[in-house]
């Protein structure tokens, strides 16, 4: 009986894997186990619950070097050729709940304004829609009858960006003369004189996370001139000017743990504390430019308190206390991760209050990296280029992931839905196009834009996608 026991026991283990789960980051759940080869993702789900000691069941994916498991893992050891002999390590990643609906119409072509649209930004609680214009105005839009709500007026010169104060409150603008100019979103009238400082164009703006501080009064500017300023919009000034690049500032970002990140054509990433503006820590490696800069907790940084279910809130209090949890939840144990595109062709990853050294540098592209964006759970990062294709990367490692090609212009700008699972492009060759994550191929062929896309942006909310391009209209697509 007992050899019988023994052979059965061998058996068993013949047919099994030694496996070890962990999580993005590398740290291990519990120690290495024998799973049967018979095991697929639903069996790893309620393993994965189990052991995390989750009271409700979330979903989980998983993936071995990479690559998603979809079967069971018998059938993927053999297609892959995996030796069975070392332990295999299976990384598990948690997925949102819900589920976005993937855009496949133009619901609405909106005129309003007379030159190129460059920039389109929903508000945090993807209620409101704004666009920066060649035509020197701001529009506000009214999605529920898809017209334009209010035209700001106040630049003398093209509107290059803009940005959504996290808590809904404030709108900035930043123009080609080097002014900026706040908006009342609720009645698109300007809040004071513009603000006046920089003396060449505004590349970019940031504000600070409502985690931090509540209701929203500060933001930091980028400029062609070589510095950034933090301004208050409550006292209408400029509070810190950050200056040590020796060129244009292309790039900043307003990090989740308080500081601030500057990318430059001096090919420096410089990092700075925001209540005296002091430099702490200069990341070096690129060869040229760095045109983009992008955070692994941008997407709970842009939102704020809000999420896809609608929740509004009654006091600043409120939403901070909300706006902080779940920027906890989103960052985990991990550190705040950057990543940097650049004109050299490269990326790099970056942990920036970990250490001062790129953690990966990512290579492929042909052509200049135009623009970089972490997906809102941390877990891809997307790159487009001037090569006319758009790469996907770990998030955590920085590893290369796959290539979607399918422009035949250079790829300006990509924004993801908030579910992670689709990302959205937008390029020189007049459409836009939807990707799917798990699939890694098209998912949506999006043209109708009469010339090039320069703008793109995916409600946080989920419902709709909006662009804007040399055309002069505002497209608004729909599930």
């Amino acid at each position: 009986m007992e050899i019988d026991g023994a052979i059965e026991q061998q058996r068993e283990l013949n047919n099994s894997v030694m496996c070890q789960l962990s999580d993005p980051e590398g740290t291990p759940l519990g120690p290495p186990l024998y799973l049967p080869q018979s095991a697929g993702p639903k069996e790893l789900v309620q393993m994965v619950n189990k052991l995390l000691n989750n009271e409700e069941k979330y979903p989980y994916a998983f993936y071995i070097s990479d690559q998603e498991l979809l079967v069971e893992l018998g059938s993927y050891l053999t297609k892959n050729k995996v030796s069975v002999e070392k332990v295999l390590t299976i990384v598990y990643q948690p997925q949102a709940v819900f589920r976005i609906r993937p855009v496949t119409r133009c619901s609405a072509t909106i005129a309003g304004h007379t030159e190129a649209v460059l920039s389109v930004a929903f508000s945090p609680d993807g209620q409101q829609l704004a666009s920066g214009s060649g035509d020197t105005t701001v529009h506000l839009w009214d999605l529920n009858t898809q017209t334009p709500l209010f035209t700001c007026k106040g630049h003398k010169n093209w509107v290059l960006s803009i940005a959504w104060s996290p808590d809904g409150e404030h709108l900035v603008s930043g123009s080609k003369a080097g002014e900026l100019q706040c908006w009342d979103p609720k009645n698109g009238k300007p809040s004071g004189n513009p603000l006046i400082g920089h003396k060449k164009w505004i590349t970019g703006i940031s504000w600070e996370p409502v985690h931090l501080s509540a209701p929203c009064r500060r933001f930091v500017s980028a400029s062609k001139d070589g510095d950034a300023r933090i301004w208050d919009v409550t006292l209408r000034k400029c509070v810190i000017c950050l200056t040590g690049h020796t060129l244009a500032v292309t790039c900043v970002k307003w990090g989740g743990d308080g500081v601030i990140y500057t990318g430059s054509q001096d090919c420096t990433i410089k990092v700075w504390e925001t209540s005296q503006g002091k430099l702490i820590r200069e990341l070096k490696g690129h060869g040229h430019w760095v045109n983009s800069l992008a955070l692994s907790t941008e997407y709970v940084l842009r939102t704020g308190a809000f999420d896809h279910t609608g929740k509004k809130f009654s006091s600043p209090e409120e939403m901070k206390k909300v706006a902080l949890e779940r920027y906890n939840k989103m960052k985990g144990n991990a550190p705040e991760r950057l990543v940097s595109g650049s004109d050299d062709f490269t990326m790099f990853l970056w942990e920036p209050a970990v250490s001062k050294h790129p953690k990966t540098r990512m290579t492929g592209h042909q052509q200049l990296v135009n623009h970089v964006y972490f997906s809102p759970d941390g877990q891809w990062i997307a790159s487009a280029s001037f090569d006319k294709s758009v790469k996907l990367w770990n998030g955590t490692t920085g590893n290369f992931v796959a290539a979607f090609r399918g422009h035949v212009g250079p790829v300006y700008q990509i924004s993801w839905s908030a579910d992670s699972r689709l990302l959205l492009s937008g390029s020189k060759d007049s459409t836009l196009k939807v990707w799917d994550i798990r699939t890694k191929k098209l998912k949506q062929d999006l043209p109708g834009h009469a010339d090039e896309v320069f703008a793109v942006d995916w409600s946080p909310d989920g419902e709709k996608v909006a662009s804007g391009g040399r055309d002069r209209v505002l497209k608004l697509w729909m599930g």
